[in-house]
């Protein structure tokens, strides 16, 4: 952990600011001066494996002195390193950022707390985010108090639009620190144009913080907001090996930001958030062979779900199949619940949206294995064919 006395809301951030920009435009565009102001001296919980001392013999954890009958090995009867550094520049060098720009967590989940936690007052600030869109970043400003300001993602034939404009005035008028975007959007499937998050964060510099949720990254056809981030501070992105490393329930994953704002995020982190069975196999999914796997997994993955999407938009009953970025479609049907049944039936579990506002008619169907979606396609035009009989 850094300690208190080593933060200053000042801190400058890794990456080199361009050449040009006043003392002011600097300041103006530190995130830190939007972190809450009692946390800004605030030191955290200094664990025992964050004092780094070499040694022999470790006698300052109060650890079992044995190693569990469970592991023969003894892998787990000490406390994990709270930031690996293996880890940590593993990922650095996947997402293309310093490691001091990366912090590592369980999952998303815990970057999105950790944002929300220290830099909105319960009962003071508000977060903005843009429907149908990832649940928990409204979870977790509900859990912190903070409110919760909603933008409505634009329904269009072509799929949905977010209206950046109207995001950077709500964010203005309600005062909000945190804007959440997601990019591929959940589940709309939807990337965002780079550009247009670069001009977001330069309307809020100073005022808010844009959040990039890039968990379906991987299976786009555009680049990382993380190339934004060596001209715009108050820009943080989320990345996770969940879904493309298919690592789900090892919970690895990431937020990448200015380098002092990582340093104060990590102050706001449970003491061991990474267990170390969970950090070897995400080191062994980052070596050099199984990242090829993974890469020739992914696309086959972005062929499928062309496979799946020209197949469902042409079924009879389904009103309409959203154009994706991501690992997954979302469709709309004259009788979502049919589907959703004969699916079922069928042995195919897929996410009902119908509770959700506006997708009251919507499924959300990921991608299989190629036999898989087959079968998705085999039961869904099967229940086509036996409504157009009854009819």
């Amino acid at each position: 952990m850094i300690a208190a006395t080593e933060y200053s809301d000042r801190s400058p951030s890794i990456v080199q600011q361009p050449a040009g920009r006043t003392s002011k435009t600097m300041i103006d565009d530190n995130p830190m001066q939007l972190l809450r102001e009692d946390l800004r001296d605030f030191a955290g919980y200094s664990s025992a494996r964050s004092e780094k001392r070499a040694g022999r013999v470790w006698l300052n954890a109060n650890e079992a002195a044995w190693p569990s009958v469970a592991d023969g090995e003894g892998a787990v009867r000490r406390y994990p390193d709270p930031q690996p550094q293996r880890l940590r520049e593993a990922l650095a060098e996947l997402y293309g950022c310093a490691p001091e720009q990366l912090l590592a967590g369980r999952g998303s989940d815990e970057a999105i707390d950790l944002l929300v936690r220290a830099f909105c007052r319960p009962g003071g600030d508000a977060i903005v985010i843009t429907p149908p869109t990832f649940g928990m970043y409204a979870v977790n400003a509900r859990l912190h108090g903070t409110r919760t300001v909603e933008v409505a993602l634009r329904d269009t034939p072509a799929g949905f639009v977010c209206d950046f404009a109207a995001v950077a005035q709500a964010a203005e008028s309600e005062g909000a620190k945190l804007v959440f975007l997601c990019s591929p959007g959940n589940p709309s499937g939807t990337l965002l144009p780079l550009a247009e998050i670069d001009a977001l964060a330069e309307r809020l510099r100073g005022r808010a913080l844009v959040v990039v949720d890039e968990a379906y990254i991987e299976y786009a056809d555009g680049e990382s907001a993380t190339t934004l981030l060596a001209r715009r501070r108050n820009i943080a992105v989320l990345r996770t090996l969940s879904k493309a490393h298919a690592l789900a329930a090892a919970r690895i994953g990431s937020v990448i930001a200015d380098a002092g704002l990582i340093a104060v995020l990590q102050r706001c982190q449970a003491p061991y958030p990474l267990p170390t069975p969970c950090v070897q196999l995400a080191l062994r999914a980052l070596a050099e062979v199984p990242r090829n796997t993974t890469k020739a997994r992914v696309t086959t993955a972005r062929s499928e779900r062309e496979k799946l999407f020209e197949a469902l938009r042409v079924l009879p009953g389904l009103r309409q199949v959203y154009p994706s970025q991501a690992n997954f479609l979302l469709a709309r049907f004259d009788d979502a619940q049919a589907a959703f049944d004969g699916l079922l039936d069928a042995g195919v579990v897929v996410r009902d949206f119908r509770a959700a506002p506006r997708l009251g008619d919507a499924l959300r169907i990921s991608l299989g294995t190629p036999e898989q979606n087959a079968a998705v396609i085999e039961v869904l035009t099967r229940l086509a064919r036996v409504r157009g009989v009854a009819a």
